[in-house]
């Protein structure tokens, strides 16, 4: 796979030559061998530009090739559901309708930040769907995987990651669905 490109001012190098710059869990799941780690890339950013209009501001990088990934939890009588959701910077999820229909809860919000943090061993505003905990489903909007690279969260504030949009499809639990308004 060639570099990322159309991703603004950064130099990307593969992520797993830099294996510092990642989260534990992102580290993990791409020595696994669960994704295709030869089309991860990784660059360092200001930790303080993490937040994506601000990493997107300073670094010349286009909103459209950002995709957030939020954590949201989900109950259904004693049954509680957590997923990730990764929508274009540009989007939203619909998290109330189509996320809550599709996860079959009666209840859904946005994780608390402690939570999210806790749970998926990544810091927050760094949060990524790769190597998130096992059985969490990924729901992915289709514009995603339309986009020829996707910048996204390292599990550290940073450095961010650059993968091929459809390379997102395909992550451990991954659903490709309309999720964004």
């Amino acid at each position: 796979m060639s570099q990322p490109v159309g991703l603004g001012t950064l130099t990307w190098q593969p992520a797993l030559s830099q294996p510092h710059l990642l989260g534990g869990p992102v580290r993990a799941a791409l020595e696994s061998g669960s994704l295709d780690a030869d089309q991860v890339f990784v660059t360092e950013i200001d930790p303080n530009l993490a937040d994506t209009a601000a990493f997107c501001q300073a670094y010349e990088s286009p909103l459209e090739n950002s995709a957030n990934c939020v954590v949201v939890a989900g109950r259904r009588a004693e049954t509680e559901t957590t997923a990730a959701c990764l929508v274009l910077a540009t989007d939203r999820a619909d998290v109330n309708k189509t996320v809550r229909k599709h996860l079959g809860v009666r209840k859904i919000s946005f994780a608390p930040m402690e939570d999210a943090v806790s749970a998926t061993g990544m810091e927050y505003g760094g949060i990524t769907p790769v190597g998130l905990p096992g059985g969490w489903p990924v729901l992915v909007d289709t514009a995603v995987t339309g986009r020829p690279w996707i910048v996204i969260g390292s599990g550290t504030r940073g450095s961010k990651l650059a993968i091929p949009g459809a390379l997102a499809g395909t992550l451990p639990g991954a659903e490709v669905l309309e999720l964004a308004i």
